[in-house]
């Protein structure tokens, strides 16, 4: 069977046993930024299992896309030099959610591969946890396994096994042991069973494990047993199909078996001749192109932190593998439109994302190849000296300067059995980031020492707020008891209305006053995650620590700030209905003029789309809908939907908001109702690094004046025009036809005058030592006239070198023509430059002929008399 075939096989299977398939949720995680990449089936269930969700089934079974190429499951450093890793697989699953247990899975699973897939057997082994005897009892009595293929592991003799079978989600919560089967390929592959010395050899290869939540761990360790135990199972697709195909690889199954064929072809393509069909290299490719086209579907691009760097490290390491295997210019990106074909049927958002996915990869590889030779080369300088450690020096330059994540110098190390200073590197590293900060401008904030109070803050529900005490004053970056009239000071309440700069939303300004005292707040910042500082300065009075004052917020300031954050929420769930799931926020800046807004894309955003983003925005505002704020633990949170951003640090409550129909975590400040926006419009697009685009977008007055504007600046058009404002268009269509025909006709007036004159001109040639030379002012003429007259002057002389020339507007415009049969004597590109050098000018060119400015035409007429010498010095 193909492993298409096995994988349809087996979601059929569990369908007929009463469970629902359920699609693969995507390799990102959208409710879980704690989880870097999904690396197992249960991750999409996991709050099913944890209670916090309920699905309409009991029964589930899945084939999951899987990644495990960072954080705690990193498997990247082992493809390519072991036959069962990836950094992208399938797990085919089955789940059961307080239904069936352990019986009913154990049957299931024997029956599906005896019976479905018919594997002998004989050939299976079982490990259960070794306290399970239920477990044991299940395959020994009713399965018929016999007792020396059952093996049982577990911590009860102190092994090294102590966690083995034996699943935790944490130090606490559901838990429960595991059952594994395993394939015995025979006496001719070395390796032991499992549990004994020789297990890690290739003979006896895991299959698929079960998994019993039976248990709930609590704090103090004790298991509690579940009311409703469930069953959470995983089986590798490759591993399984190697087991099928009776192939000892996974890299020698069907699925990848085409694509290494594929990567063969573009790697020769590229400039690698004729590789090794077997290269471990190929592996490299193969395994990492799957991984990182189903990242990118998913939404994520290459760039310098958490997924995005995860997928940079997968392909420049696929792109270095092929660079080793001779290719010379970009190839990996063509493995795309191969692995859609492989795999597009059964992930079809692969196929519908195939033209994405290959102008990102392409972009990435092009800007690697661009820097991967010089690199390469001062790795090998590096590695010719016979040294055993690459110097963390050495490694950071690479992966500063030549894109080279330390990893992937690692890989190439480990080929020659070196290893990588890793913290002369990581030193290396934060002396950059050090000296990153110094450089910074930071505000007066940065580095104050607080130990009081944290800041009570009230400007969700009010602008002012009387009575707040003083609990800190800060001077010049120093704790001081007293202000005075004319200082800069941080002041720090321990109660406020002022909202400090955070998520992208700036600081609020405004006031801070009592009987004696004025201070200005020009901005609010955070001295720590939770204590507010007012930056600005006193200008009335004296502030002292334990000083009562009434703060009041700029509210007109505040009031079109919050139109621009809710207007990006809208704007943020707009852009994913328009341009696609693969949106995701890179950035934002939120100020009472503007909201600007970063996201992952990969094109340019069409006067269509903004149409449509805008579009719906404006029907949100005009729902004026409520904007609906809660404080929820992070797990209920995760429940409700709400768009989470992966890198946020999030704490045990979150504040979920809804504006319209947008849900997010957000700590920021908004407007009651979407109606209070007013009016939306992008004023801007823009590509600010590659596959980040930027939107600018104004709401409210600012909207309305900016609409003003252009509709100020139509009015002058069309009063220019003579023309009403709705026939702009048409008038400034008509106008620009009219200048299109004027210029040309102007450029065949310009062509007959320097035609005429060359005419003229032909009588002053000089004939010097054979060589027919002539340096002349064609006046009127432009580029173009110049060069025009040049061919005809040379088809008439036959033999000669030219120089013509034009003034327009203070500047010198030249060009040099020489003859065929005289370039062996004469170069054009020297005579033009020898000329426009005298007046403030250079240039240069092909051999026969060249053009070249000046800036100073007072000389002109010395510098075309000089030419006749400078010829005769060189026939």
């Amino acid at each position: 069977m193909k492993a298409s075939e096995i994988r349809s096989q087996f979601l059929k299977f569990f369908e007929a046993k009463g469970h629902t398939i359920v699609p693969s949720s995507p390799v990102v995680p959208g409710d879980d930024p704690t989880l870097l990449f999904t690396n197992a089936g249960m991750n999409q269930f996991k709050d099913v299992f944890l209670g916090f969700d309920k699905r309409p089934y009991s029964r589930a079974t899945t084939s999951q896309k899987c990644i495990r190429a960072g954080g705690k499951h990193n498997d990247l450093d082992n493809v390519g030099y072991t036959a069962r890793h990836h950094t992208f697989f399938e797990m085919l699953g089955n789940f059961s959610f307080g239904d069936y247990f352990k019986h009913d899975a154990i049957q299931y699973a024997w029956e599906l591969l005896t019976e479905v897939y018919k594997l002998p057997k004989e050939k299976l082994w079982v490990t259960v946890y070794a306290e399970d005897d239920e477990a044991y009892e299940i395959w020994n009595k009713t399965v018929g396994v016999p007792a020396e293929r059952i093996v049982r592991i577990g911590d009860n003799k102190g092994a090294r096994y102590a966690s083995d079978n034996f699943w935790m989600m944490g130090d606490t919560g559901p838990c429960g042991p595991c059952t594994e089967i395993f394939y015995d390929h025979g006496p001719e592959i070395a390796g032991g069973p499992p549990g004994s010395p020789d297990e890690d050899g290739d003979r006896y290869i895991e299959i698929w494990n079960n998994v019993f939540m039976q248990f709930n761990r609590d704090e103090a360790g004790v298991m509690h047993k579940l009311p409703k135990p469930s069953v959470d199972t995983g089986m590798g697709l490759e591993r399984l199909t190697a087991v099928l195909q009776h192939v000892h690889s996974n890299y020698e199954i069907d699925t990848f078996v085409n694509l290494l064929a594929a990567a063969k072809k573009a790697v020769d393509a590229a400039g690698g001749g004729d590789c090794d069909k077997d290269s471990p290299s190929l592996k490299v490719i193969a395994d990492h192109i799957r991984a990182c086209s189903f990242t990118v579907t998913d939404g994520v691009i290459p760039s310098n932190a958490g997924r995005g760097y995860v997928l940079r490290r997968i392909a420049r390491r696929a792109i270095r593998h092929g660079y080793k295997l001779g290719a010379r210019k970009p190839f990996f990106y063509t493995l795309v439109a191969a692995l859609a074909k492989e795999m597009g049927d059964a992930y079809p958002e692969l196929r519908q994302a195939e033209q994405r996915v290959t102008d990102v990869l392409k972009q990435e590889e092009e800007g690697f190849f661009r820097t991967i030779a010089n690199g390469m080369e001062i790795l090998e300088a590096a590695l010719a000296g016979g040294a055993k450690v690459i110097d963390g020096e050495t490694a950071f330059k690479l992966h500063d300067t030549y894109g080279f994540p330390v990893d992937l110098t690692a890989d190439v190390c480990r080929e020659r059995g070196v290893t990588v200073d890793s913290a002369g590197f990581d030193a290396a590293m934060q002396r950059q980031k050090d000296k990153a900060r110094a450089a910074g401008k930071f505000k007066m904030a940065a580095g104050l020492e607080y130990t009081g109070a944290n800041t009570t803050f009230h400007g969700y529900e009010h602008l002012a707020r009387e009575g707040a005490t003083v609990a800190a004053l800060y001077v010049d970056g120093s704790p001081v008891d007293v202000a005075r009239a004319g200082d800069d000071v941080v002041v720090v309440l321990d109660e406020t209305p002022f909202y400090a700069e955070s998520g992208g939303q700036v600081g609020d300004t405004g006031e801070l006053r009592n009987a004696t005292s004025r201070f200005v707040v020009e901005d609010t910042i955070k001295v720590q995650a939770a204590v507010f500082g007012h930056q600005g300065q006193l200008v009335e009075g004296e502030l002292r620590v334990g000083d009562k004052v009434n703060a009041k917020v700029d509210a007109d300031r505040r009031a079109r700030t919050v139109r621009n954050h809710s207007a990006t929420h809208l704007m943020h769930k707009a852009l994913r209905e328009v341009l696609g799931t693969h949106v995701q926020q890179k950035g934002s800046l939120v100020t009472a003029d503007r909201t600007r807004f970063d996201f992952a894309h990969n094109q340019p955003v069409t006067d269509a789309e903004i149409a449509k983003i805008e579009a719906l925005v404006n029907a949100e505002i005009l729902a004026n809908a409520a904007t609906q704020a809660r404080v929820l633990p992070i797990e209920e949170a995760q429940k409700t939907g709400a768009m989470m951003l992966f890198g946020e640090k999030y704490g045990d409550e979150v504040r979920v908001l809804d504006i319209g129909t947008s849900r997010e975590l957000c700590g920021g400040t908004h407007v009651q109702r979407t109606g209070d926006i007013g009016l939306f419009k992008i004023v801007a697009e823009s590509g600010i690094q590659a596959g980040v685009r930027r939107v600018e977008a104004v709401t409210g007055e600012n909207a309305l004046a900016y609409l003003q504007s252009l509709e100020g600046t139509v009015r002058q058009i069309a009063g220019s025009l003579k023309a009403a404002p709705a026939e702009v268009p048409a008038r400034l269509g008509q106008v620009m036809e009219q200048v299109r025909s004027l210029e040309k006709e102007l450029a065949a007036l310009k062509g007959k005058l320097a035609s005429s004159q060359g005419d003229e001109l032909l009588q002053k040639a000089v004939d010097v030592k054979g060589l027919k030379v002539l340096a002349a002012v064609l006046d009127g003429a432009d580029a173009k006239a110049l060069r025009e007259t040049m061919d005809k002057l040379k088809d008439k002389l036959k033999t000669a070198a030219i120089v013509l020339a034009a003034v327009d507007g203070g500047k010198v415009q030249l060009a040099a023509g020489v003859t065929a049969d005289s370039i062996g004597k004469v170069k054009a590109g020297e005579l033009v430059n020898f000329v426009a050098q005298q007046v403030g000018g250079k240039g240069g060119g092909k051999p026969d002929m060249a053009m070249a400015g000046g800036t100073d035409p007072t000389h002109l007429a010395k510098a075309l008399d000089s030419v006749q010498g400078w010829v005769g010095e060189r026939v």
